[in-house]
């Protein structure tokens, strides 16, 4: 009887942990979006009593990371191109959807002329410009074609210094090794950083449109369908969209 018992509670106790892990969704997140996983997750929780680990880098480096088996249930991208390639792949279970439109800005530290639109990165004050990598990061190849738009990457080209991704752009510009450089309007939006130096809008015409597209992978449909699946539910939410909304994203 006691052998039987110690069977039985064993196997209770390897049950309850096998429905706690599937409890933790584990998403991989695109780095501008980092500040607002923050809120997304905490209200998820909320609706559904699971919880959401957020892994934060470049759209490109995550997609690599899928590539070479990384064990992600979901994936926020910053673009569709990535998610829709790894949906080929048959490295994702649907095609992605999108879920937000990105906005970039042009942030500073320093006192500089932001009346001066983009013409302020032709400012001699202005030594460095921080952008993320535009082969990693589509923020960054964005503001690659923004300054293409208006004909100044021959000029500021030499000033250029690139990030892995959105997130450490953003430590060039907190930490002043650049004078100014491209964001996102979700970051300079963040309650971390409200007051914390100036920033304006690049000009919507001046680039493609920031689709960010989201898809369940592989790895999430077999170890943690009911979790992903409720994410993803989630996502399309008015409370998640009203989030997105406040960190200045556009709704598709």
């Amino acid at each position: 009887m006691k052998l039987i018992s110690s069977v039985i509670a064993v196997t209770i106790l390897a049950f309850s942990l096998s429905a706690q892990a599937a409890e933790l969704l584990t998403v991989a997140v695109a780095a501008n979006v980092k500040f607002v996983f923050d809120e997304l997750k905490t209200e998820f929780k909320k609706s559904t009593g699971i919880d959401a680990n957020g892994v934060f880098a470049s759209s490109g480096k995550i997609n690599a990371q899928i590539k070479s088996g990384a064990p992600y249930d979901v994936f926020m991208s910053a673009d569709m191109e990535f998610p829709a390639a790894l949906h080929k792949e048959g490295l994702a279970t649907e095609a992605p959807w999108v879920y937000a439109k990105g906005v970039l800005v042009l942030w500073t530290l320093r006192p500089l002329d932001l009346k001066q639109g983009m013409r302020v990165l032709n400012d001699p004050a202005v030594r460095k410009i921080a952008m993320a990598n535009p082969k990693l990061a589509p923020y960054g190849r964005e503001a690659l074609r923004s300054l293409e738009y208006f004909k100044m990457v021959k000029h500021v080209e030499p000033k250029l210094i690139y990030g892995e991704s959105i997130g450490q752009v953003n430590q060039y510009i907190d930490s002043q090794s650049v004078e100014i450089g491209f964001t996102a309007k979700s970051v300079v939006l963040a309650p971390q950083m409200h007051g914390h130096g100036n920033w304006i809008e690049v000009p919507k015409e001046s680039y493609q449109p920031i689709e960010q597209g989201m898809v369940i992978l592989k790895h999430g449909a077999e170890t943690n369908a009911d979790a992903a699946q409720k994410f993803m539910v989630f996502m399309a939410s008015a409370k998640a969209r009203s989030i997105f909304e406040k960190f200045g994203y556009l709704l598709p």
